[in-house]
């Protein structure tokens, strides 16, 4: 009893200590996030709607990625968008790189990663846009007259952002946002926590440090089954960082896990069919180790 009571002090300590460190951007991500749902949502769809209305050629993919990143909706919530605007003639090399970088990041993600230092922060949201501008190029030139996409029978999403009130608006949204990640945060913690306990710093800088190429390689591929919610991988990722895991390994992590989310899957998996499928993966596995080996190679 003495040694668990003596665990369980240790365990605590640790969880507080990181409590403390990544509670204030996780709520200001929520913040952040929340206001843009809110009143900023409406005007990134009515933008990227825009670009379909352009002759931007393979230029269009710079704003295309750049407004998926901005974009507060999960994918779910996503791919309603992104049928109406198919709808209405917009191409799929555009919708692709909407998509993708929006599957990466959002702005609360954005927000809450900041806790890792503006050096991971840079190299996420470059992740993200080079994903999802990459995904664009490969759907431009190798689907060129073919569609990409099968959106049939989605139709757009309810809006559940209709209270009259502005402030109860933001306040309504918030505490969905607040309901939907407070869990997994706090699992995030934990984790955190006995990882900091149980696992050799030394060790673990061998594995995703000093080896680069595995590092990177093994990074991507626990990104797979780890990645449940975004804002509950940073604290995670902040305890590899400081044990000695590369940046590189760390980019990898931040492409493999929320492009290989269980949810991200299942609907993305409806709207490309088995061999489109099959091909996305491929070029998310292909993308995190380039990006990772890139990093490592740069800082």
């Amino acid at each position: 009893m003495e040694i668990l009571r003596r665990e369980f002090i240790y365990i605590w300590y640790y969880f507080s200590i990181q409590l403390e460190q990544v509670f204030f951007y996780w709520v200001l991500g929520m913040v952040i996030g929340s206001a843009i749902s809110v009143f900023g949502k409406g005007k990134i769809q009515s933008a990227f709607g825009a670009l379909g209305e352009k002759r931007l050629g393979v230029l269009g993919l710079i704003p295309a990625s750049l407004l998926g990143i901005a974009s507060p909706l999960c994918m779910y919530g996503t791919i309603p968008i992104a049928a109406s605007f198919s709808q209405k003639g917009m191409k799929d090399d555009l919708l692709a790189a909407f998509m993708m970088s929006s599957i990466l990041l959002n702005p609360q993600l954005l927000i809450t990663s900041g806790i890792l230092g503006p050096e991971a922060v840079t190299v996420r949201f470059l992740s993200a846009f080079l994903g999802g501008l990459g995904a664009g190029l490969c759907v431009r030139f190798f689907y060129k007259g073919r569609s990409y996409f099968n959106f049939t029978g989605f139709s757009e999403a309810e809006n559940r952002d209709t209270d009259p009130d502005p402030a109860m608006r933001f306040l309504k949204s918030l505490g969905r946002n607040i309901r939907a990640t407070a869990p997994w945060f706090l699992v995030g913690v934990l984790l955190s926590s006995l990882f900091q306990r149980y696992v050799p710093a030394d060790a673990f800088a061998k594995l995703f440090g000093e080896q680069e190429g595995f590092g990177v390689l093994l990074a991507a591929t626990i990104g797979v089954p780890l990645y449940a919610c975004g804002g509950g991988t940073v604290p995670l990722l902040q305890q590899w960082l400081a044990s000695g895991m590369s940046m590189g390994s760390a980019a990898a992590f931040m492409v493999t896990g929320p492009a290989t989310k269980i949810t991200n899957l299942g609907a993305l998996k409806i709207v490309l069919g088995a061999k489109r499928f099959v091909l996305y993966l491929g070029y998310v596995i292909l993308i995190s180790l380039v990006i990772g080996l890139t990093v490592d190679r740069i800082l």
